[in-house]
């Protein structure tokens, strides 16, 4: 066995393969289990404990039991506990970028970059917790004191995706534990593991039992959909597809459960002629392929200005075609896997649906031969307005590019959406930077810059995107209700 197989074997031996109900690690009922796989290579990484119905219903009798317990614990406490966790985190960073790449088949450079980011949510929400401020006032009238407080809004059902295991189980994690929730994560079938060696983090973090449950599954609607009609549930936070997020909607309604949705995206990248080009070059990049394209904030439409449209495609195809698609634990890695044959398929009808309707792959537009889902890293000129791939999420490393004549026809264009999670605009001109975010129909806008995200700004979007905020002082807001309390006028006695 070579050095990198005996350091992967390692690590595996660290991850816990139970479900975490109430404090312990558990089989599943009646023993089921499920299979993680390597994308890369197809193999079976882990075989770990698959939660049924009823494992669902021990998670959420586990929280609600936990959760008046934890609502009065000290906000100093429960930032504690993620200040620990975030430098446990930090300290294993290793051991986290090498689980996502082999889970998940990012580059380890990349992978390390996400523990960072993951990490600060803990940081970041571990100080939040301490600043979540009511008020006290005088009625207009001067007859009575108004008070209003913040409270957790109660046990919380947190539903995460699979490109970013780490950070998206964090940035829901984080704010529920800061703002003295109780929380059930169900984290993505194909991508559980790194879910698993955080919640052992969180553990030795001093989580009390209860407050942080982890149920894995390979039948989410089984398992999700009673506790999603369950009384006791009082918040639902999803990341995922748009056609999920609605269904999940619909079936909160007859509870009217608090929601929180961040959904799809169909990210325009505008480029205009005085825009520097190779900083739009190098910020495109970024945008596109970070986690290869697999984002939701990745950008999947390139809106160029006619006059330098020539000049921005050659110049970004021959980034693009300089990407070595390979396993993300090899040095010369620089895009890894799909994360199934499914997606790859789906990012390939894209790609031949755009040729059929006209579209020149300038680079790329096939699949990798050999074992693993990878895909060509792919620029794509004179793309068809009829193409599927400017109006679907193409969650991978393909590039169209259309072009643009006046101002108003690139906001058209790149409002001409369902979706409205993140665009970015490339202009040297700071008026017109400030005009056209104005008017784009996003919930945030990269404005010279391919890479937004932050633990400390508010992620999430508009229209079919989604729902509430994620990050930021906004963050937390999602996990507390407003209660006000009249009072008496405290002079009525003298009057």
């Amino acid at each position: 066995m070579g050095e990198t197989a005996t350091r992967e074997a390692e690590l595996l031996a660290k991850v816990p393969t139970g479900l975490l109900i109430n404090g312990e690690w558990r089989d599943a009922a009646g023993g089921q289990t499920l299979d993680v796989e390597d994308p890369a290579t197809g193999k079976v990484l882990l075989t770990i404990a698959n939660a049924q119905p009823e494992d669902g219903a021990a998670a959420l009798d586990a929280a609600a039991a936990a959760q008046a317990d934890w609502a009065k614990t000290s906000p100093r406490e429960r930032g504690e506990i993620l200040r620990r966790a975030f430098e446990l985190v930090t300290e294993r960073t290793e051991d986290f970028a090498l689980l996502m790449t082999m889970e998940m088949g990012k580059p380890l450079a990349e992978a390390r970059g996400e523990v960072t980011y993951g990490a600060e949510f803990l940081r970041w929400f571990s100080e939040e917790a301490v600043r979540v401020n009511g008020r006290y006032a005088t009625a207009p009238d001067g007859k009575n004191r108004l008070l209003v407080q913040k409270k957790p809004v109660g046990p919380c059902l947190l539903i995460t995706p699979w490109n970013f295991p780490l950070a998206m189980a964090t940035r829901k994690i984080a704010p529920a534990i800061a703002a003295g929730c109780t929380a059930i994560l169900k984290p993505a079938t194909l991508t559980p593991l790194t879910s698993l060696l955080f919640a052992q983090v969180m553990i030795e973090a001093g989580v009390p039992a209860g407050v942080l449950n982890v149920i894995q599954t390979s039948t989410a609607g089984k398992v999700t959909g009673p506790l999603i009609k369950d009384d006791r549930l009082r918040k639902l936070s999803f990341t995922g597809s748009t056609p999920v997020g609605q269904a999940l909607i619909r079936d909160s309604a007859d509870k009217v459960l608090r929601t929180s949705m961040e959904l799809g995206g169909n990210a325009p990248f505008v480029v205009f002629e005085d825009a520097d080009l190779d900083k739009a070059v190098e910020g495109a990049l970024a945008a596109k392929m970070r986690n290869m394209g697999e984002a939701c904030t990745a950008a999947n439409r390139f809106i160029v200005q006619d006059t330098i449209s020539e000049a921005f495609s050659e110049k970004f195809a021959a980034r693009i075609a300089e990407l070595t698609p390979a396993r993300g634990t090899e040095e010369h890695s620089k895009v890894g896997p799909l994360i199934d044959g499914k997606a790859r398929d789906g990012v390939h009808e894209l790609v031949t649906d755009a040729i059929a309707n006209g579209a020149t792959a300038v680079t790329g537009g096939a699949p990798v031969d050999g074992p693993g889902y990878f895909y060509q890293p792919t620029v794509l000129t004179n793309v068809s307005p009829k193409s599927r791939i400017l109006a679907e999420e193409i969650f991978g490393p393909v590039a169209p590019i259309v072009t643009f004549r006046t101002e108003d026809e690139a906001v058209k264009l790149a409002n001409g959406s369902e979706y409205g999670l993140v665009a970015y605009v490339y202009t040297k001109d700071l008026n017109r930077g400030l005009r056209v975010s104005e008017k784009m129909e996003t919930g945030m806008l990269g404005l010279n810059a391919g890479v937004i995200s932050n633990a400390a700004a508010p992620f999430g979007g508009v229209k079919q995107s989604g729902l509430g905020r994620e990050g930021g002082s906004e963050g937390i807001e999602e996990y507390l209700y407003t209660q006000y309390v009249g009072i008496a006028d405290p002079y009525a006695d003298e009057l």
